[in-house]
């Protein structure tokens, strides 16, 4: 069961407690932190000899900088936050590593009620494109409203994400750079933990955010905003969340990190089955966990989302994947994209060894050690082209054929980590 943020009594926990296979890992109140409440609750980590006991936190700074001081033994984490913490990014640099995707997608953009509107005004030549949520349509009326408010000296929109380096600012980012919209001066971009996005459009102090479920869907529910962009159609089967832990633990306590990687993968497959759904979202709603109504935790989970407030739910494809299609795989190509955003938005500079820090973040031989023996199922491969696939297509695995899923980027590029220096050039010239 979940329990409160508290600091420890003494020091960092890492140790006995570690080698006894009692763990301590952190966790924001979202839908994607599915794999560790299953892992916890219906004893998959007891099967792996593991005692988990999972902290709810406030903010992703907090699940970083717990994790960093050994507070935390692992926790929930931003993809792009691992790399960040290895590379020194907003704080003195702690080496971690990501064995374990949680799922892939999830995310949303919503915008308040009076900004989407004017977009709709605007979008006389793309109105079926719009209507229909397709991020260049909304992009470009996006674009045209403030283009327009700005001339008429207003000031710009405030659009809230959860953390510098997450996947959030990344994607929000890419997909106002492709609008022809400048992240870093015709919008402000302001940090808030999840929990406080919705409050924020009711009370106006932001005009619209980038978060996980269930904030949007709160947030539609009300009557404060619309969900104007998914995560799903900007890049879809993106990689959002992963197990972090420091390199340090991993490499004191191999048989604890396997054993973990271990529970969440079988957890990651209870969460998938859509026999388990209603249990899920009654799990999750929890007062312990995300204390929000079953019926919205639900919805999430079967990818079927309200958009505008009173309206009913339509379907989103692969709007949130905890399992199928290696969606539990750790891409080196998805921590190296994660690196890309970092060098394009001024977050690092690009040099060989930063490259390879990134590189080593995330870590599919750890994946593979923990999950060969049980005879799952695992990618030959440890990267791939992003965006190359447009379909499901069957890849080489190692029990024969394993089938990936579609992972488009909305602007149709794509994403070669072994072309990574001029992906970076790309957006330089």
């Amino acid at each position: 069961m979940a329990h409160e943020p508290a600091r420890p009594s003494r020091g960092e926990r890492l140790g006995n407690d570690a080698e006894t296979g009692a763990l301590t890992l952190g966790f924001i109140p979202l839908v994607d932190c599915a794999p560790l409440v299953v892992a916890a609750e219906k004893g998959f980590a007891r099967r792996e000899g593991l005692d988990l006991t999972l902290m709810r936190e406030v903010s992703w700074a907090n699940i970083r900088d717990r994790v960093a001081l050994g507070h935390f033994d692992a926790a929930h984490m931003l993809g792009p936050m691992p790399i960040a913490s290895s590379l020194g990014l907003g704080r003195p640099a702690v080496a971690m590593v990501a064995p374990f995707s949680l799922g892939l997608g999830g995310n949303a953009v919503t915008l308040s009620l009076d900004l989407f509107a004017a977009m709709a005004e605007t979008a006389a030549g793309d109105t079926d494109q719009f209507r229909r949520f397709e991020p260049m349509a909304v992009g470009r009326a996006l674009a045209i409203v403030l283009r327009d408010r700005q001339a008429a000296g207003h000031e710009p929109p405030t659009l809230a994400i959860v953390h510098p380096f997450s996947s959030h600012n990344y994607e929000l980012r890419y997909w106002l750079a492709s609008a022809g919209l400048d992240p870093d001066n015709e919008v402000r971009l302001a940090v808030l933990p999840p929990s406080m996005m919705v409050d924020g459009m009711i009370e106006r102090q932001i005009d619209g955010f980038c978060a996980g479920e269930p904030w949007n869907s709160l947030a539609v529910a009300a009557g404060a905003g619309v969900i104007a962009v998914t995560k799903s159609a900007l890049w879809r089967q993106g990689p959002e969340k992963v197990l972090g832990l420091r390199a340090e633990f991993a490499d004191r306590f191999p048989e604890q990190t396997a054993a973990l990687v271990r529970a969440l993968y079988e957890a990651a497959r209870w969460a998938a089955d859509p026999a388990n759904i209603g249990e899920l979202a009654l799990l999750l709603s929890d007062p312990a966990y995300l204390s929000t109504p079953a019926a919205i935790i639900e919805s999430d989970l079967r990818g079927a989302l309200t958009r505008v407030p009173g309206t009913a739910a339509e379907p989103v494809a692969d709007f949130l994947v905890f399992h199928e299609h290696a969606a539990n795989f750790p891409w080196l190509s998805h921590a190296l994209w994660f690196y890309a955003q970092m060098v394009r938005w001024g977050h690092v500079d690009h040099t060989a060894a930063h490259a390879e820090i990134a590189r080593r973040v995330y870590r599919p031989d750890l994946y593979r050690a923990a999950l060969a023996p049980i005879g799952a199922d695992l990618p030959r491969a440890s990267a791939k082209v992003e965006g190359a696939l447009q379909r499901p297509t069957p890849v080489a695995s190692r029990l024969g054929r394993m089938t990936l899923g579609p992972d488009g980027f909305f602007d149709g590029r794509l994403f070669d980590p072994d072309q990574l220096d001029q992906y970076i050039a790309s957006f330089r010239s």
